[in-house]
Protein backbone atom coordinates (compact mmCIF):
# COMPACT_ATOMS: atom_id res chain seq x y z
CA UNK A 1 0.00 0.00 0.00
CA UNK A 2 1.32 3.46 -0.90
CA UNK A 3 2.13 6.06 1.73
CA UNK A 4 -0.77 8.19 0.50
CA UNK A 5 -3.30 5.36 0.76
CA UNK A 6 -2.04 4.44 4.21
CA UNK A 7 -2.27 8.05 5.31
CA UNK A 8 -5.89 8.33 4.18
CA UNK A 9 -6.80 5.15 6.07
CA UNK A 10 -5.09 6.50 9.19
CA UNK A 11 -7.06 9.75 8.89
CA UNK A 12 -10.32 7.86 8.33
CA UNK A 13 -10.34 6.45 11.87
CA UNK A 14 -9.96 9.81 13.64
CA UNK A 15 -12.85 11.87 15.09
CA UNK A 16 -11.35 15.13 16.42
CA UNK A 17 -13.01 18.14 17.96
CA UNK A 18 -12.26 21.70 16.90
CA UNK A 19 -12.95 25.29 17.96
CA UNK A 20 -15.61 27.60 16.61
CA UNK A 21 -18.78 27.49 14.55
CA UNK A 22 -16.99 27.48 11.19
CA UNK A 23 -14.64 24.76 9.91
CA UNK A 24 -11.08 26.03 10.43
CA UNK A 25 -8.65 25.83 7.53
CA UNK A 26 -6.77 22.88 9.04
CA UNK A 27 -10.00 20.89 9.35
CA UNK A 28 -10.92 21.52 5.72
CA UNK A 29 -7.47 20.31 4.73
CA UNK A 30 -7.75 17.25 6.96
CA UNK A 31 -11.11 16.34 5.43
CA UNK A 32 -9.56 16.56 1.98
CA UNK A 33 -6.79 14.29 3.28
CA UNK A 34 -9.32 11.61 4.29
CA UNK A 35 -10.40 12.57 7.84
CA UNK A 36 -13.28 10.24 8.65
CA UNK A 37 -15.15 12.13 11.35
CA UNK A 38 -15.49 15.07 13.71
CA UNK A 39 -17.13 15.53 17.10
CA UNK A 40 -19.17 18.61 17.93
CA UNK A 41 -19.29 20.24 21.35
CA UNK A 42 -21.27 23.16 22.74
CA UNK A 43 -18.49 25.45 21.50
CA UNK A 44 -19.44 24.52 17.91
CA UNK A 45 -23.20 25.03 18.28
CA UNK A 46 -24.98 28.18 17.09
CA UNK A 47 -28.57 26.93 17.19
CA UNK A 48 -29.91 24.05 15.12
CA UNK A 49 -29.80 25.99 11.85
CA UNK A 50 -26.25 27.16 12.46
CA UNK A 51 -25.12 23.66 13.39
CA UNK A 52 -26.83 22.21 10.30
CA UNK A 53 -25.01 24.80 8.18
CA UNK A 54 -21.72 23.79 9.81
CA UNK A 55 -22.39 20.10 9.11
CA UNK A 56 -23.23 20.94 5.49
CA UNK A 57 -19.91 22.76 5.10
CA UNK A 58 -18.07 19.75 6.50
CA UNK A 59 -19.86 17.46 4.03
CA UNK A 60 -18.97 19.73 1.13
CA UNK A 61 -15.35 18.97 1.95
CA UNK A 62 -16.01 15.24 2.47
CA UNK A 63 -19.54 13.93 1.73
CA UNK A 64 -19.18 10.82 3.90
CA UNK A 65 -17.73 12.50 6.99
CA UNK A 66 -19.19 11.17 10.25
CA UNK A 67 -20.45 14.10 12.33
CA UNK A 68 -20.80 13.00 15.97
CA UNK A 69 -22.18 14.66 19.10
CA UNK A 70 -22.93 13.82 22.76
CA UNK A 71 -26.68 14.38 22.94
CA UNK A 72 -28.04 12.19 25.74
CA UNK A 73 -30.85 14.41 26.91
CA UNK A 74 -31.00 15.31 30.58
CA UNK A 75 -27.83 16.78 32.00
CA UNK A 76 -25.62 15.99 28.98
CA UNK A 77 -26.59 18.08 25.99
CA UNK A 78 -24.56 19.91 23.37
CA UNK A 79 -27.26 21.14 20.98
CA UNK A 80 -29.30 22.66 23.85
CA UNK A 81 -26.37 23.59 26.08
CA UNK A 82 -27.33 27.27 26.14
CA UNK A 83 -30.68 26.66 27.81
CA UNK A 84 -30.62 23.06 29.03
CA UNK A 85 -32.27 19.98 27.60
CA UNK A 86 -35.96 19.91 26.71
CA UNK A 87 -35.90 16.21 27.58
CA UNK A 88 -35.49 14.35 30.85
CA UNK A 89 -32.44 12.11 31.08
CA UNK A 90 -32.17 8.36 31.33
CA UNK A 91 -32.84 7.86 35.04
CA UNK A 92 -36.05 9.87 34.77
CA UNK A 93 -37.15 7.68 31.85
CA UNK A 94 -36.24 4.55 33.80
CA UNK A 95 -38.28 5.69 36.80
CA UNK A 96 -41.24 6.59 34.57
CA UNK A 97 -41.07 2.93 33.56
CA UNK A 98 -42.73 3.21 30.14
CA UNK A 99 -40.58 1.85 27.32
CA UNK A 100 -42.82 3.41 24.67
CA UNK A 101 -42.32 6.80 26.35
CA UNK A 102 -38.56 6.22 26.26
CA UNK A 103 -38.79 5.32 22.57
CA UNK A 104 -40.82 8.47 21.81
CA UNK A 105 -38.42 10.74 23.70
CA UNK A 106 -35.42 9.25 21.91
CA UNK A 107 -37.14 9.69 18.54
CA UNK A 108 -37.65 13.38 19.31
CA UNK A 109 -34.02 13.73 20.37
CA UNK A 110 -33.22 12.03 17.06
CA UNK A 111 -35.42 14.57 15.28
CA UNK A 112 -33.38 17.39 16.79
CA UNK A 113 -30.04 15.72 16.13
CA UNK A 114 -31.03 14.92 12.53
CA UNK A 115 -32.04 18.55 11.96
CA UNK A 116 -28.53 19.56 13.06
CA UNK A 117 -26.96 17.34 10.38
CA UNK A 118 -25.47 14.84 12.84
CA UNK A 119 -24.57 11.29 11.75
CA UNK A 120 -23.80 9.65 15.10
CA UNK A 121 -25.13 10.42 18.57
CA UNK A 122 -22.85 9.18 21.37
CA UNK A 123 -25.88 7.93 23.31
CA UNK A 124 -27.46 6.22 25.13
CA UNK A 125 -25.59 5.48 28.34
CA UNK A 126 -26.43 1.84 29.12
CA UNK A 127 -24.22 1.57 32.20
CA UNK A 128 -25.97 0.06 35.23
CA UNK A 129 -25.71 2.55 38.10
CA UNK A 130 -24.52 -0.03 40.62
CA UNK A 131 -22.91 2.45 43.02
CA UNK A 132 -24.91 5.59 43.95
CA UNK A 133 -21.61 7.33 44.72
CA UNK A 134 -20.61 7.15 41.05
CA UNK A 135 -19.39 10.67 40.18
CA UNK A 136 -19.89 10.58 36.40
CA UNK A 137 -22.82 8.23 35.59
CA UNK A 138 -25.59 8.73 38.18
CA UNK A 139 -28.75 10.09 36.52
CA UNK A 140 -27.24 9.42 33.09
CA UNK A 141 -28.08 5.75 33.72
CA UNK A 142 -31.56 4.28 33.30
CA UNK A 143 -31.15 2.75 36.77
CA UNK A 144 -29.62 0.00 38.87
CA UNK A 145 -31.49 -3.02 37.49
CA UNK A 146 -29.75 -4.61 34.47
CA UNK A 147 -32.98 -5.81 32.86
CA UNK A 148 -34.64 -2.41 33.16
CA UNK A 149 -31.55 -0.67 31.80
CA UNK A 150 -31.47 -3.13 28.90
CA UNK A 151 -35.14 -2.64 28.03
CA UNK A 152 -35.00 1.14 28.15
CA UNK A 153 -31.63 1.23 26.40
CA UNK A 154 -33.01 -0.86 23.53
CA UNK A 155 -36.12 1.35 23.30
CA UNK A 156 -33.96 4.49 23.26
CA UNK A 157 -31.78 3.06 20.48
CA UNK A 158 -34.83 2.09 18.41
CA UNK A 159 -36.34 5.55 18.87
CA UNK A 160 -33.20 7.44 17.94
CA UNK A 161 -32.33 5.26 14.96
CA UNK A 162 -35.90 5.48 13.65
CA UNK A 163 -35.03 9.16 13.09
CA UNK A 164 -32.19 8.21 10.75
CA UNK A 165 -29.34 8.92 13.19
CA UNK A 166 -26.93 6.26 14.49
CA UNK A 167 -26.94 5.47 18.21
CA UNK A 168 -23.90 4.54 20.30
CA UNK A 169 -24.24 2.43 23.48
CA UNK A 170 -21.70 3.42 26.14
CA UNK A 171 -19.42 2.89 28.15
CA UNK A 172 -18.45 -0.73 27.43
CA UNK A 173 -18.06 -3.00 29.39
CA UNK A 174 -19.85 -0.92 32.05
CA UNK A 175 -18.94 2.26 33.98
CA UNK A 176 -21.62 2.01 36.67
CA UNK A 177 -19.70 0.33 39.50
CA UNK A 178 -16.99 2.98 39.90
CA UNK A 179 -16.31 5.87 42.26
CA UNK A 180 -13.72 7.50 39.99
CA UNK A 181 -14.40 9.90 37.11
CA UNK A 182 -12.45 8.65 34.06
CA UNK A 183 -11.96 12.28 32.98
CA UNK A 184 -9.63 12.58 35.98
CA UNK A 185 -8.15 9.11 36.66
CA UNK A 186 -8.45 5.45 35.67
CA UNK A 187 -11.51 3.82 37.33
CA UNK A 188 -11.43 0.15 38.24
CA UNK A 189 -14.38 -2.24 38.25
CA UNK A 190 -13.32 -4.86 40.82
CA UNK A 191 -16.30 -7.17 40.36
CA UNK A 192 -15.91 -10.83 39.43
CA UNK A 193 -16.45 -11.99 35.87
CA UNK A 194 -19.69 -13.63 37.03
CA UNK A 195 -21.01 -10.33 38.41
CA UNK A 196 -19.98 -8.46 35.26
CA UNK A 197 -21.79 -11.04 33.12
CA UNK A 198 -24.93 -10.80 35.24
CA UNK A 199 -24.97 -7.05 35.93
CA UNK A 200 -23.00 -4.99 33.41
CA UNK A 201 -23.18 -6.86 30.10
CA UNK A 202 -26.94 -7.52 29.69
CA UNK A 203 -27.74 -3.92 28.63
CA UNK A 204 -25.02 -4.08 25.97
CA UNK A 205 -26.40 -7.40 24.75
CA UNK A 206 -29.83 -5.77 24.54
CA UNK A 207 -28.35 -2.83 22.64
CA UNK A 208 -26.71 -5.16 20.13
CA UNK A 209 -29.98 -7.08 19.71
CA UNK A 210 -31.73 -3.75 19.08
CA UNK A 211 -29.36 -3.06 16.19
CA UNK A 212 -27.22 -0.32 17.73
CA UNK A 213 -24.79 0.97 15.09
CA UNK A 214 -21.92 1.85 17.46
CA UNK A 215 -20.52 1.05 20.89
CA UNK A 216 -18.21 3.34 22.87
CA UNK A 217 -15.66 1.68 25.13
CA UNK A 218 -14.98 3.21 28.52
CA UNK A 219 -11.58 4.09 29.91
CA UNK A 220 -11.95 1.42 32.60
CA UNK A 221 -9.80 -1.20 34.24
CA UNK A 222 -11.72 -4.48 34.53
CA UNK A 223 -9.28 -6.97 36.08
CA UNK A 224 -11.72 -9.88 35.76
CA UNK A 225 -11.33 -9.56 31.97
CA UNK A 226 -7.85 -8.09 31.43
CA UNK A 227 -5.03 -6.23 33.18
CA UNK A 228 -5.15 -3.49 30.52
CA UNK A 229 -7.71 -0.65 30.40
CA UNK A 230 -10.68 -1.59 28.23
CA UNK A 231 -9.75 0.99 25.57
CA UNK A 232 -6.40 -0.75 25.04
CA UNK A 233 -7.55 -4.33 25.64
CA UNK A 234 -7.92 -6.84 22.84
CA UNK A 235 -9.54 -9.19 25.36
CA UNK A 236 -12.30 -6.61 25.98
CA UNK A 237 -12.85 -5.10 22.53
CA UNK A 238 -12.21 -8.11 20.31
CA UNK A 239 -12.53 -11.14 22.57
CA UNK A 240 -15.55 -10.02 24.59
CA UNK A 241 -17.40 -7.47 22.46
CA UNK A 242 -16.75 -8.90 18.99
CA UNK A 243 -16.25 -12.62 19.42
CA UNK A 244 -18.38 -13.44 22.47
CA UNK A 245 -21.16 -10.86 22.08
CA UNK A 246 -21.21 -10.75 18.30
CA UNK A 247 -21.10 -6.98 17.77
CA UNK A 248 -20.31 -6.10 14.15
CA UNK A 249 -20.73 -2.31 14.14
CA UNK A 250 -18.41 0.60 14.88
CA UNK A 251 -16.37 0.62 18.10
CA UNK A 252 -15.36 4.13 19.12
CA UNK A 253 -13.15 5.17 22.02
CA UNK A 254 -14.04 7.72 24.63
CA UNK A 255 -11.97 10.89 24.27
CA UNK A 256 -8.30 9.94 24.45
CA UNK A 257 -7.25 13.12 26.27
CA UNK A 258 -9.13 11.94 29.37
CA UNK A 259 -6.66 11.36 32.20
CA UNK A 260 -7.70 7.72 32.64
CA UNK A 261 -5.58 6.84 29.59
CA UNK A 262 -3.71 10.08 28.88
CA UNK A 263 -1.65 9.49 32.04
CA UNK A 264 -0.47 6.14 30.65
CA UNK A 265 0.73 6.91 27.10
CA UNK A 266 1.16 9.75 24.60
CA UNK A 267 -1.87 10.34 22.33
CA UNK A 268 -0.39 8.59 19.30
CA UNK A 269 0.40 5.48 21.31
CA UNK A 270 -3.11 5.39 22.78
CA UNK A 271 -4.56 5.58 19.25
CA UNK A 272 -2.31 2.78 17.97
CA UNK A 273 -2.97 0.48 20.92
CA UNK A 274 -6.73 1.11 20.81
CA UNK A 275 -6.85 0.27 17.09
CA UNK A 276 -4.78 -2.86 17.63
CA UNK A 277 -7.16 -3.89 20.43
CA UNK A 278 -10.19 -3.59 18.14
CA UNK A 279 -11.38 0.03 18.19
CA UNK A 280 -12.43 1.48 14.83
CA UNK A 281 -12.64 5.20 15.57
CA UNK A 282 -10.53 7.35 17.88
CA UNK A 283 -12.39 10.19 19.60
CA UNK A 284 -10.18 13.24 20.23
CA UNK A 285 -12.07 15.98 22.04
CA UNK A 286 -9.32 18.61 21.93
CA UNK A 287 -7.14 19.41 18.92
CA UNK A 288 -4.31 21.92 18.53
CA UNK A 289 -5.16 25.27 16.98
CA UNK A 290 -3.67 24.41 13.59
CA UNK A 291 -4.47 20.72 13.59
CA UNK A 292 -0.91 19.51 14.18
CA UNK A 293 -2.14 17.09 16.83
CA UNK A 294 -4.45 15.36 14.34
CA UNK A 295 -1.66 14.91 11.82
CA UNK A 296 0.60 13.66 14.63
CA UNK A 297 -1.96 10.94 15.35
CA UNK A 298 -2.05 10.05 11.66
CA UNK A 299 1.73 9.79 11.56
CA UNK A 300 1.81 7.62 14.70
CA UNK A 301 -0.67 5.20 13.11
CA UNK A 302 1.30 5.08 9.85
CA UNK A 303 4.51 4.49 11.79
CA UNK A 304 2.96 1.63 13.77
CA UNK A 305 1.83 -0.06 10.55
CA UNK A 306 5.28 0.31 9.01
CA UNK A 307 6.88 -1.09 12.18
CA UNK A 308 4.52 -4.07 12.24
CA UNK A 309 2.91 -3.08 15.57
CA UNK A 310 -0.47 -2.45 13.91
CA UNK A 311 -1.62 -4.77 11.17
CA UNK A 312 -2.52 -3.05 7.93
CA UNK A 313 -5.56 -5.34 7.71
CA UNK A 314 -6.75 -4.18 11.14
CA UNK A 315 -6.48 -0.53 10.11
CA UNK A 316 -8.31 -1.25 6.85
CA UNK A 317 -11.06 -3.03 8.76
CA UNK A 318 -11.46 -0.05 11.12
CA UNK A 319 -11.58 2.46 8.26
CA UNK A 320 -14.13 0.22 6.52
CA UNK A 321 -16.42 0.31 9.54
CA UNK A 322 -16.29 4.11 9.56
CA UNK A 323 -17.34 4.08 5.89
CA UNK A 324 -20.08 1.56 6.67
CA UNK A 325 -21.58 3.87 9.31
CA UNK A 326 -21.54 6.78 6.86
CA UNK A 327 -23.23 4.58 4.25
CA UNK A 328 -25.93 3.57 6.74
CA UNK A 329 -26.60 7.25 7.47
CA UNK A 330 -26.90 8.04 3.77
CA UNK A 331 -29.45 5.24 3.41
CA UNK A 332 -31.64 6.80 6.14
CA UNK A 333 -32.49 10.00 4.27
CA UNK A 334 -36.21 9.17 4.05
CA UNK A 335 -36.37 8.42 7.78
CA UNK A 336 -34.90 11.85 8.52
CA UNK A 337 -37.43 13.53 6.23
CA UNK A 338 -40.27 11.68 7.94
CA UNK A 339 -39.22 12.55 11.48
CA UNK A 340 -38.86 16.22 10.56
CA UNK A 341 -42.67 16.25 10.17
CA UNK A 342 -43.22 14.32 13.43
CA UNK A 343 -43.11 16.88 16.25
CA UNK A 344 -44.41 15.51 19.57
CA UNK A 345 -45.38 18.72 21.36
CA UNK A 346 -45.29 18.71 25.15
CA UNK A 347 -43.60 15.31 25.35
CA UNK A 348 -40.52 16.49 27.23
CA UNK A 349 -42.48 18.04 30.09
CA UNK A 350 -44.90 15.11 30.22
CA UNK A 351 -42.02 12.63 30.44
CA UNK A 352 -40.35 14.67 33.20
CA UNK A 353 -43.64 14.83 35.11
CA UNK A 354 -43.98 11.05 34.88
CA UNK A 355 -40.62 10.67 36.65
CA UNK A 356 -41.44 12.77 39.73
CA UNK A 357 -41.63 10.87 43.01
CA UNK A 358 -42.56 12.50 46.33
CA UNK A 359 -42.54 11.60 50.02
CA UNK A 360 -45.27 11.86 51.17
CA UNK A 361 -46.81 10.88 47.86
CA UNK A 362 -49.71 13.33 47.98
CA UNK A 363 -48.93 16.85 46.71
CA UNK A 364 -48.58 19.44 49.49
CA UNK A 365 -50.55 22.64 49.61
CA UNK A 366 -49.48 24.41 46.43
CA UNK A 367 -46.94 27.18 46.68
CA UNK A 368 -48.88 30.38 46.12
CA UNK A 369 -46.23 32.85 47.33
CA UNK A 370 -42.86 33.36 45.75
CA UNK A 371 -40.40 31.17 47.69
CA UNK A 372 -36.75 31.38 48.60
CA UNK A 373 -34.95 28.61 46.71
CA UNK A 374 -31.53 27.56 48.02
CA UNK A 375 -29.52 25.49 45.55
CA UNK A 376 -26.83 23.16 46.94
CA UNK A 377 -24.88 21.86 43.97
CA UNK A 378 -21.40 20.56 43.24
CA UNK A 379 -19.67 21.93 40.20
CA UNK A 380 -20.60 19.94 37.07
CA UNK A 381 -18.44 17.11 35.75
CA UNK A 382 -16.59 17.40 32.45
CA UNK A 383 -19.17 15.09 30.88
CA UNK A 384 -21.85 17.73 31.49
CA UNK A 385 -19.58 20.41 30.04
CA UNK A 386 -21.08 23.83 29.36
CA UNK A 387 -24.74 22.89 29.70
CA UNK A 388 -26.72 25.49 31.67
CA UNK A 389 -30.16 24.04 32.39
CA UNK A 390 -32.89 26.12 33.93
CA UNK A 391 -32.56 25.93 37.71
CA UNK A 392 -35.49 25.05 39.94
CA UNK A 393 -35.49 28.63 41.19
CA UNK A 394 -35.73 30.00 37.67
CA UNK A 395 -38.48 27.51 36.83
CA UNK A 396 -40.46 28.53 39.93
CA UNK A 397 -39.86 32.16 39.03
CA UNK A 398 -41.68 31.59 35.74
CA UNK A 399 -44.77 30.55 37.72
CA UNK A 400 -44.30 32.67 40.85
CA UNK A 401 -42.68 36.00 39.97
CA UNK A 402 -40.52 37.35 42.75
CA UNK A 403 -38.95 33.99 43.60
CA UNK A 404 -35.53 34.55 45.19
CA UNK A 405 -32.64 32.13 44.68
CA UNK A 406 -29.32 31.52 46.43
CA UNK A 407 -26.64 29.26 44.96
CA UNK A 408 -24.33 27.37 47.37
CA UNK A 409 -21.23 25.33 46.55
CA UNK A 410 -18.94 23.43 48.91
CA UNK A 411 -17.25 26.63 50.04
CA UNK A 412 -20.50 28.52 50.68
CA UNK A 413 -22.50 29.44 53.77
CA UNK A 414 -26.25 29.35 54.08
CA UNK A 415 -28.12 32.65 54.13
CA UNK A 416 -30.21 33.51 57.19
CA UNK A 417 -33.28 31.29 56.73
CA UNK A 418 -35.30 32.41 59.75
CA UNK A 419 -38.37 34.61 59.43
CA UNK A 420 -37.95 35.20 55.72
CA UNK A 421 -41.70 35.41 55.22
CA UNK A 422 -41.30 33.09 52.27
CA UNK A 423 -41.74 29.36 51.76
CA UNK A 424 -38.35 27.67 51.61
CA UNK A 425 -37.34 25.19 48.91
CA UNK A 426 -33.93 23.51 49.10
CA UNK A 427 -32.68 22.00 45.86
CA UNK A 428 -29.84 19.46 46.09
CA UNK A 429 -28.06 17.37 43.47
CA UNK A 430 -26.60 14.00 44.46
CA UNK A 431 -26.62 14.77 48.19
CA UNK A 432 -25.91 11.06 48.76
CA UNK A 433 -22.40 11.69 47.33
CA UNK A 434 -21.49 14.93 49.10
CA UNK A 435 -20.96 15.20 52.85
CA UNK A 436 -20.82 19.01 52.69
CA UNK A 437 -24.22 19.07 50.98
CA UNK A 438 -25.81 16.82 53.59
CA UNK A 439 -24.33 18.98 56.34
CA UNK A 440 -25.78 22.20 54.89
CA UNK A 441 -29.11 20.47 54.26
CA UNK A 442 -29.29 19.34 57.90
CA UNK A 443 -28.39 22.85 59.05
CA UNK A 444 -31.10 24.36 56.85
CA UNK A 445 -33.74 21.92 58.07
CA UNK A 446 -32.90 22.67 61.70
CA UNK A 447 -33.65 26.31 60.99
CA UNK A 448 -36.65 25.58 58.80
CA UNK A 449 -38.22 22.14 59.35
CA UNK A 450 -41.08 23.27 57.10
CA UNK A 451 -38.76 23.37 54.06
CA UNK A 452 -39.43 21.40 50.88
CA UNK A 453 -36.44 19.43 49.60
CA UNK A 454 -36.03 18.72 45.87
CA UNK A 455 -33.35 16.20 44.83
CA UNK A 456 -32.36 16.56 41.17
CA UNK A 457 -29.80 13.74 41.19
CA UNK A 458 -29.76 10.19 42.57
CA UNK A 459 -32.25 10.15 45.48
CA UNK A 460 -31.17 9.48 49.05
CA UNK A 461 -33.12 9.27 52.33
CA UNK A 462 -36.17 11.58 52.29
CA UNK A 463 -35.82 14.81 54.22
CA UNK A 464 -37.89 17.93 54.84
CA UNK A 465 -41.63 18.46 55.04
CA UNK A 466 -41.86 17.20 51.46
CA UNK A 467 -39.11 15.40 49.55
CA UNK A 468 -39.45 15.52 45.76
CA UNK A 469 -37.10 13.55 43.48
CA UNK A 470 -36.91 14.59 39.82
CA UNK A 471 -34.29 11.95 38.84
CA UNK A 472 -32.52 14.45 36.62
CA UNK A 473 -31.27 18.02 36.22
CA UNK A 474 -32.62 19.09 32.84
CA UNK A 475 -34.70 22.14 32.00
CA UNK A 476 -37.64 19.78 31.44
CA UNK A 477 -37.24 18.29 34.93
CA UNK A 478 -36.92 21.72 36.57
CA UNK A 479 -40.16 22.88 34.96
CA UNK A 480 -41.90 19.63 35.93
CA UNK A 481 -40.88 20.05 39.59
CA UNK A 482 -41.92 23.71 39.61
CA UNK A 483 -45.30 22.87 38.16
CA UNK A 484 -45.82 20.13 40.76
CA UNK A 485 -44.89 22.44 43.64
CA UNK A 486 -47.10 25.23 42.36
CA UNK A 487 -50.08 22.92 42.15
CA UNK A 488 -50.06 22.31 38.42
CA UNK A 489 -50.75 18.58 38.76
Amino acid sequence: MSEGELGRMAMAVLQPGFEGTEPPAWLRRALADGLGGVILFARNVAGLEGTAALAAKLRRERPDVVVAVDEEGGSVTRLEAAGGSSWPGNMALGVAGDEELTRRVARQIGRMVAAAGVTLDYAPVVDVNADPRNPVIGVRSFGSDPEEVGRHGAAWIEGLQSAGVAACAKHFPGHGDTVTDSHLALPAVRASREVIERRDLPPFRAAIAAGVRAVMCGHLLVPAVDALPATLSRAVLTGLLREEMGFEGLVVTDAIEMRAVAALHPPGEIAVRALAAGADAICVGVSSARGESVYALRDAIIGAVREGRLAEERLAEAAGRVRDLAAWYDAQAEARKAVARDADEGLGLAAAMAALRATPAEPPEPLTRAPLVVHLAARPSQAVGRATPLTLGEALGELLPGTVTAQMHDDGRLPDLRDTGRPLVIAVHDAVRHAWMRRLLEEALRARPDAIVVETGVPGPPAGRVYLATHGASTASARAAARWLAGGV
